[in-house]
């Protein structure tokens, strides 16, 4: 097998690549591992990535999967970007959580259980309590609250955070970030995909799809795709050629898209693959909520 030298995989790489995902800058090259593959593919492909500014993490995990794609293949392709579960060594599950439809429609992300009845009465979907206290009563009262709210119609209600919360009171799912999975009790896990409960999942870039993958979550959510005000964001805002690419890698999972997505916004962001769209501000900040809520779901498939 004839592979190029690795500066001009890197070059070949970025030629073919580097403008579709434009509008990042470099980021730093990430240090090399102990152990894994190190050719001259993962070579080129790791410090192209770092260069149209993918961090180090998800530089590396591009690295390997090009490498790994190579070395099946017997040819280096650059012109084709890594979007092979199989590159990624994505996991093939014998347990997993419950499952969701692919299509979870419109998903409002709501402050608390009043919110959740507006919106499941206005036939929204998916809907997720976010309710920020430190008050476990405070916590309890409205997880039960909002299950209440739901019942009787077709809304799924997903709990953010709260998961003891959610599993008590028979909640549909429950979703997390990665810091929360992280701090989940060791034994949390396995107790919640016996419950039957839906998990889904925050990430923010390949390192993290891969580490959720590895949980095999009911969905994964993908942002945030532009900038957004609601919280601090640990990574920048990735964009429309980024979300294309990770809803073509997690294209098994059913997919949400979250973060700075606006009516205007709504049909590029579908367009990318994915099959569900998270909103906050513009249901909750709107002047007619439940119309607002109906004019999305009609634009939606």
């Amino acid at each position: 097998m004839y592979t190029p030298d690795t500066q001009t995989m890197e070059a070949a790489i970025l030629a073919a690549h580097q403008a579709h995902f434009a509008g990042f800058d470099p980021a730093p090259l990430p240090a090399l591992q102990a152990s894994g593959a190190q050719g001259p593919v993962y070579l080129a492909a790791r410090a192209a990535c770092a260069r149209m500014g993918f961090i180090a993490a998800d530089a590396e995990c591009l690295a390997r999967a090009w490498q790994t794609r190579t070395d099946h293949t017997g040819t280096f392709t650059a012109a084709q970007w890594p979007v092979d579960p199989e590159d990624f060594q994505l996991q093939q599950h014998t347990t997993a959580f419950a499952p969701c439809p692919q299509q979870l429609g419109l998903y409002a992300v709501l402050p608390d259980a009043g919110w959740v009845g507006r919106l499941a009465q206005a036939g929204v979907p998916t809907v997720q309590l976010r309710f920020k206290s430190d008050q476990p009563a405070n916590i309890d009262a409205q997880v039960r609250a909002a299950v209440a709210a739901v019942r009787g119609t077709p809304t799924r209600l997903f709990i953010n955070d709260h998961w003891q919360a959610a599993l008590d009171h028979g909640a549909y799912g429950v979703h997390l970030g990665q810091e929360d999975v992280d701090a989940l009790p060791a034994d949390a896990i396995e107790t919640l995909r016996q419950s039957g409960l839906r998990l889904g999942i925050s990430t923010h870039g390949y390192a993290e799809m891969l580490r959720a993958d590895a949980l095999a979550p009911s969905y994964i959510a993908l942002g945030a795709v532009f900038p957004t005000t609601l919280k601090r964001m640990a990574t920048a805002p990735q964009g429309l050629a980024r979300l294309r690419a990770y809803a073509q890698l997690m294209r098994h999972y059913p997919l949400v898209a979250i973060g700075g997505i606006d009516a205007m916004r709504l049909q590029a962001v579908l367009d990318c693959g994915v099959g569900s769209v998270a909103v906050v501000r513009a249901l909750v900040e709107a002047s007619d909520p439940e119309t607002t809520a109906r004019a999305w779901m009609a634009a939606m498939p």
